[in-house]
Order: C-alpha cells, then sequence, then structure tokens
C-alpha cells in the first residue's frame, strides 16, 4: 500500500498558475492541492524515514532501502531505475533546449566539487540550466517522478558543502542563469530579482541608473540572492543592516518538492497576515524549495569613510569596539583583524601603506553630512584611546577611504601570502558581543599552541569572526579540523552559534543538537518531513544525525588542547 501510495504522489503534478509577480500561486484548489500534499507527505514521511538514495556503476540510479530511522529525514525508495541518459533526454525534452542540460564531466566535477571548502566531493549525474519558474517546475516534475534527489546551484561560493549531491547523483539545478532584475520600485524602495543574480550586481545596476539606493547584505563578491537567502548570510554590513533574515527579503516564490509554486508575501514593506514563510525558507539551505524570484527591500546610500587604529591586544580591541557601538555613533562596519592579519597584508603587498603588525579595528563610518562623519570619527578615536587605541587615521577622502577598505575586503589573499603554497581553511563562529574577548583570546591561543599559522577577522559588532587556518599537508589539515571543532565548542559554550553566516550545510550539522537541543532540531525535522515527504531536495544538509557518544570528529588535537578541554 505504501509503495502505491509513493509511486501516487511521486506522480502527481501540481498545476502551475499563470507567470505574474502579482499572482497568488496557492489559491483556490491550488490551495487545496498543497494542503493535501503536506498532510499525505507528513504520515508517509513519518514512515519511510531513513531510506537512502545509492548509485550503480553503470550511472543508473537506484535506492535499495536499508533499516528506518525514528528521526532520520527521508530520502527517496523507488524502485524504478533511470538511467542518466534517460534523464537527460527527459529534461530537454520539457526544456526544448539541449544546450541547458548536461552530462560532461568537466560540467559535472565543477558542480560537485569546491576549492573553497575541504568537504567530501560528489557530482551530480545531470546539470540543468532553467530560465524560468516554469522551467524549475518541469525539472522536479520529472525528478520527483524518477525519486531524483535534486541539489541547487547558485554562486558557487559556499564554505559548508552545501551543493554536494548526494553519493548516488542528483538532478543539480544551476540557477546562475536566473539572473535578471525583473522590476525595480524606486519609489518604494525595493526590487524584483531572480535568483541568481548576483548583489554586487545589484548595487552596479542601481548605481548605473543613478538610483540612490543599495542592497546592503553583503558577503562574498560572488555570492547569489538565492544562496544568500538559503544560508541566512550576512556580511561587513551586519552591524548596521543585519542579516539576510531581517526584513531584507520581502517575499520569495518557491518551488516546493511536489512542484507547486507559492509565492509567501505581497510586496508590502510589513505584514502581520499569518506566519512569515518567507523566512521559512532562510536558512532551508534548499532542502524545502527552489527559490525562482524574490523581491528585495533597498536602502539609500549614505556617505561613508573609513578609518582604523591599533591596540595592544584583542580584548582591548574588541572592549573598545563594543563600547563605541553602545555610543551610537553611526557605525557602518566595525571590523576587528589581529596582528597577523595586518602582516599578512603588509607581505601581500596591495596596500597603499606599510601597517603596525598589532591587532587592529577597521571602521566605516556613515551618516547624512561630513560633519556627521566627523562627529563619529571622533568619539570612536576618543573611546579607542580609554583602551589602549593608538595610531587612528581617517581616510583625508572617498579615494584613500576605498583604499583603506580594500585593505580589509583582501583578507583572504591577503592571509594566502602568510604561507606561500598554502590552502586555507576558513571557517566561522558567533557569540554574545560581550562574550567575544574570551572566544578571541582562547582561540588564538588554541591555535598558537597547534603550530599553526592563521588569521583572524571579525565582524566585531554583532560577535562574529572568521578564521583563516593555513595548511599543506593532509596532516595539517586534521589539525586544522581539530580547531574548528574546539572553536565551535567554545562558541556553543559561551552561549553562541556554529555558524554566523556561513551556514550549516555538510559541514555543521553534527553541531546543531548541542546549539540548538532535540526539541528544535525536531520541529525543523517535522516540517522538512511535512513539505519534503520524500526527502529528494538536498539530503544530507542542515538536519544533523542522531548524536552518538563521539558525533564530533576532533581531528589531531594541538598541543595542550587535552588540558583546554578538560578545563571546561
Amino acid at each position: 500500500m505504501f509503495h502505491t501510495t509513493l509511486r501516487q504522489l511521486a506522480h502527481t503534478r501540481p498545476r502551475l498558475a499563470a507567470p505574474s509577480h502579482a499572482r497568488a500561486y496557492t489559491t483556490g484548489a491550488g490551495r487545496t492541492q498543497g494542503l493535501g500534499h503536506v498532510i499525505l507527505g507528513t504520515a508517509i514521511g513519518v514512515v519511510f524515514t531513513g531510506l537512502y538514495f545509492n548509485h550503480e556503476s553503470n550511472a543508473t540510479l537506484a535506492t535499495p532501502a536499508p533499516e528506518p530511522s525514528k528521526s532520520a529525514i527521508p530520502v527517496a525508495e523507488t524502485h524504478v531505475k533511470v538511467d542518466a541518459a534517460t534523464l537527460a533526454s527527459e529534461l530537454r525534452t520539457a526544456l526544448g533546449d539541449d544546450e541547458r542540460v548536461s552530462t560532461d564531466a568537466d560540467v559535472l566535477h565543477v558542480h560537485g566539487y569546491s576549492e573553497n571548502d575541504y568537504h567530501p566531493g560528489s557530482p551530480p549525474t545531470v546539470v540543468v540550466y532553467p530560465l524560468s519558474t516554469e522551467d524549475v517546475v518541469k525539472i522536479v516534475n520529472i525528478a520527483r517522478a524518477h525519486l531524483v534527489p535534486v541539489i541547487t546551484y547558485g554562486g558557487g561560493t559556499s564554505l559548508e558543502g552545501h551543493w554536494r549531491a548526494p553519493p548516488g547523483g542528483a538532478v543539480c539545478v544551476d540557477v546562475s542563469r536566473m539572473d535578471k532584475i525583473l522590476e525595480i520600485h524606486e519609489a518604494d524602495s525595493d526590487l524584483v530579482c531572480q535568483p541568481g543574480v548576483g548583489w554586487m550586481d545589484i548595487n552596479t545596476e542601481l548605481k548605473r541608473r543613478g538610483i540612490p539606493l543599495f542592497f546592503p547584505i553583503d558577503p562574498a563578491p560572488g555570492a547569489s540572492i538565492g544562496g544568500m537567502i538559503s544560508t541566512g548570510c550576512s556580511g561587513t554590513n551586519a552591524v548596521r543592516y543585519g542579516t539576510a533574515k531581517a526584513e531584507w527579503f520581502l517575499n520569495v516564490t518557491v518551488v516546493l518538492p511536489s512542484g507547486e509554486v507559492v509565492k509567501t508575501r505581497r510586496r508590502a514593506r510589513k505584514s502581520s497576515a499569518g506566519f512569515d514563510t518567507t523566512k521559512l525558507f532562510i536558512g532551508a539551505e534548499g532542502t524545502l524549495g527552489i527559490i525562482t524570484e524574490v523581491t528585495v527591500r533597498l536602502a539609500p546610500v549614505l556617505p561613508t569613510t573609513v578609518a582604523v587604529v591599533q591596540f595592544p591586544d584583542v580584548r582591548a580591541a574588541t572592549e573598545a569596539a563594543r563600547e563605541i557601538v553602545n555610543a551610537g555613533v553611526g557605525i557602518q562596519c566595525i571590523e576587528l583583524c589581529d596582528d597577523d592579519f595586518m602582516r599578512s597584508t603588509n607581505l601581500y603587498g596591495q596596500s597603499l601603506r606599510r601597517w603596525p603588525e598589532r591587532d587592529s579595528l577597521f571602521f566605516k563610518f556613515q551618516g547624512p553630512s561630513a560633519q556627521a562623519l566627523a562627529e563619529s570619527a571622533g568619539i570612536a578615536r576618543a573611546i579607542a584611546e580609554t583602551h589602549g587605541g593608538t595610531g587612528f587615521a581617517l581616510a583625508a577622502d572617498d579615494a584613500e577611504a576605498t583604499a583603506l577598505w580594500a585593505d580589509r575586503k583582501n583578507a583572504l589573499y591577503s592571509g594566502l601570502a602568510l604561507v606561500p603554497g598554502a590552502r586555507g581553511w576558513s571557517t566561522d563562529v558567533c557569540v554574545p558581543v560581550s562574550r567575544l574577548p574570551e572566544l578571541v583570546l582562547e582561540t588564538k591561543q588554541d591555535i598558537a599552541r597547534s603550530g599553526l599559522v592563521s588569521t583572524i577577522v571579525g565582524h566585531v559588532g554583532d560577535g562574529n569572526f572568521h578564521a583563516l587556518l593555513l595548511f599543506k599537508t593532509d596532516e595539517e589539515l586534521d589539525v586544522a579540523r581539530g580547531l574548528v571543532h574546539r572553536m565551535v565548542e567554545r562558541a556553543i559554550r559561551l552561549d553562541g552559534t556554529c555558524t554566523g553566516e556561513h551556514g550549516v550545510g555538510i559541514g555543521k550539522r553534527e553541531y546543531l543538537y548541542d546549539e540548538l537541543g532535540a526539541g528544535t532540531v525536531g520541529l525543523m525535522q517535522t516540517i522538512k518531513h511535512a513539505i519534503d515527504p520524500l526527502g529528494l531536495f538536498n539530503p544530507g544538509k542542515l538536519y544533523p544525525d542522531e548524536p552518538t557518544e563521539d558525533s564530533h570528529p576532533r581531528g589531531v588535537p594541538s598541543k595542550g588542547a587535552e588540558g583546554e578541554e578538560a578545563e571546561k
């Protein structure tokens, strides 16, 4: 009976409403059908849990069913086998374009491996490039009909393995060609775009049109809007503008695993009508649906300037930063760069000046006038000096401000200059701001004991910091892995989080029970079961397995790390 029900659900194809930015996708019969999917999906999800998708050596997709696990997220079970060629052929026919479906080995490699992280690589079975919501519906319906997992790929800048295919293969939906800005509403300070457009592209286009607005969430330069939503990202502007989980995404249009299309709300700046279902998809990492359109809120462009000041140590710098933020001055960004970072900037050789190699704060002040900027800078300087700050340097003009800020934004490339030929593991954690000095100090001591070289850069205004751990050998990679583990444990012990802005993906899902507790993890899994009962969307990410006695692989401990653990 259950196999029959599964097959019926897999072949159900919900109606797609006519495309329109103002459409309500879940009215009338569509709403009833969608609710039926959720109710039926919840029942099926409870029964078919822990099912895994395996890949045969002859490139066919098959799914034998292991023993079910009570808490595991289900992955599709099927007795249908489809080879890669057949799957690609169906997708080409549905899209009417052979060029937007690829099984080329090089293309599969790009979509299954990353130079940005050190999680296991795994290529998809086929890569497909939609151009519209309608294309995505067709792709999802075909994948569901064959019970093939679906992975979404955007800018490819993820650091936690978010777009790895499961071992049995998957359809990789690359939304990078869905890169259009569809509408700009200057009077309302918002715009509508597709998920593949980059945040930098949005700001470039607004500037080109002479529109004095910008989108302030600023992660990695190559990040695209869909991925930014899916990881709940942020960047240097977070202390002033918040993160992706704030009100910057007014609504999203999403293709659910059932093939149904929903739009989470209208374009009004605020709404108290029911659940905020937009936020259901922020941080969901592609496990609940594929985002196909977004309405983003924009902010006015204000004058800014940049300053840098040095401190005797990290504790003094972080305590000064906290006091400056609490003083209410016009801060857009406040960044901690440790002494090793400043040394790397000098080695990198792209800066216009040679910096004192001391723990430093980079400020970006914001205000409506030059007078306001000068006043903010004066207050920040006075507070910094009470914490031992010296060498306060304020940009003389916009050109110098741009050059100073470039030194901060070159963090990755300058950091790698410390150890020629090294690779870097970039990770982040976040704690309440008052606990940041303790966290940074203990982490720097741990890194020093390890023998590895690292830089630390922090969005110090909101308690978030990044470590770039440099290594050359597999043995050093194991040491780095242990450092990351202890950094996460330290952050959670200080009432913080395993990730401030990189997301969970593969790399940090094991920590969610420690951070969130079994009840919250269970609630997340219940939502996943209800929306994706077949477990097809981005399996193996975000939702943790049940914890065991040794859930966290620690890598090689640093010298003295055992003592640090014993003191906790």
